[in-house]
């Protein structure tokens, strides 16, 4: 049977302040470390027999055992967004991160947009999404304008009623503005953000949308589709690449990636899965949510032993995060942190290895498994973790 790659990505799960931590205001930032320490009687004990508690010292998990290949990986890319790091993962190093603005965006982008959507456009604020929709919600009601705001990321977020415009028009309007931002407002991301509800009882629904800009150099998704070797995907994946060398399948949740996850391992579909799991990050440490944080992590370990019983004989599994986002600290955006990673298959040895100095090792390792030359701006570990 052919090889396979599985590459899946607790999105936000963090292990501990990086290197330059100190440069993006996150000193002391864990994600890992105080959702375990501030939860009496924490336990992850499929992460646990892997060699999680290997990787730093974590409240309820023992050290000293594994049976995965298990480091820690520092960012080398510039920022700490989704974008940066999935695509450091496949190889992609950014000398400069992406623009953001800590005072909403200039009148000359927000005049723009509204010029070529043809709506007005309200808001124009940094926050959280559960927050400013709860602000302008009722206004955008009454007049129908895009409720615009950002982050401390690279993002420009449009929120919309779904009952008051459609989602395809949320969607093209997303789409505007991802054409028209350009350098020097070459933002990450542009995200449709839709809601729905009465005044006072607003939701969010699973029907958000992400429009990346396109990879800056080739990523390891370009070299495999050049090689013609398979790529799935199973939530966020391909927004975060602008669809190059990836299609994906979108999911409302984390249950339903884990489970879409579980089916392809158990297929005959071969080449790369490429999974993101995005509650710990959405849901969770955006809303500096610390037991919601934790439930999704016990929800992950508890699905974890069926995962690993579905890999077959040339599978090789790794399991890492892409920046952390740490629900104790009093910001709500993602945190400049190391990564853990964890590698399991049938062929692995149970071995620590120091931490590597960039994500891009895991893009040249996944490479090199699957018999393609592109290692990008890693280094593979192939021979180190494979007997």
């Amino acid at each position: 049977m052919a090889r396979r790659a599985i590459l899946l990505i607790l999105d936000g799960v963090g292990i501990g302040e990086a290197h330059d931590a100190r440069q993006y205001g996150d000193v002391g930032s864990h994600t890992l470390g105080h959702v375990l320490a501030a939860t009496p009687n924490a336990s992850l004990p499929s992460l646990e027999r892997l060699g999680l508690g290997d990787l730093a010292p974590l409240e309820g998990l023992a050290s000293g055992r594994g049976t995965a290949a298990r480091c820690t990986l520092q960012p080398a890319s510039a920022g700490k967004d989704s974008t940066t790091g999935h695509w450091e993962l496949c190889g992609v190093h950014l000398a400069q991160p992406f623009p953001t603005y800590p005072k909403g965006f200039p009148a000359e982008v927000v005049e723009e947009f509204a010029r070529r959507t043809g709506r007005a456009v309200i808001g124009n604020v940094v926050g959280s999404g559960t927050d400013v929709i709860s602000r302008f919600a009722d206004e955008q009601a009454r007049t129908g304008a895009w409720i615009l705001y950002t982050s401390a990321d690279s993002v420009f977020q449009i929120a919309a009623h779904e009952g008051v415009i459609p989602l395809e028009e949320l969607y093209r309007g997303c789409q505007v503005a991802r054409e028209m931002l350009v350098a020097p407002h070459n933002v990450s991301r542009v995200i449709a953000r839709p809601f729905v509800g009465p005044s006072g009882a607003w939701t969010r629904t699973a029907n958000r949308r992400d429009y990346s800009i396109e990879p800056t150099g080739e990523t390891l998704l370009d070299a495999l589709a050049a090689a013609g070797i398979a790529r799935d995907g199973v939530g966020k994946v391909d927004d975060l690449f602008a669809g190059r060398g990836i299609r994906s399948t979108h999911t409302r949740d984390n249950a339903e990636g884990i489970r879409l996850v579980d089916e392809w391992l158990r297929s005959r579909a071969g080449g790369l899965l490429f999974a993101n799991l995005v509650d710990f990050d959405q849901l969770y440490g955006h809303r500096n949510d610390v037991p919601g944080f934790y439930g999704a992590l016990r929800q992950f370990d508890d699905a974890l032993p069926s995962l690993l019983s579905g890999l077959q004989e040339d599978d090789l599994l790794f399991i890492t995060a892409d920046h952390g986002n740490d629900p104790s600290t009093p910001s709500t955006d993602h945190a400049r942190e190391r990564v853990p990673l964890l590698m399991v298959g049938a062929r692995v040895r149970p071995v620590r290895l120091a931490e590597r100095a960039t994500f891009a090792d895991v893009g040249a390792t996944i490479g090199e498994w699957l018999g393609v030359s592109f290692r990008g701006r890693g280094t593979s570990m192939l021979r180190e973790v494979v007997a």
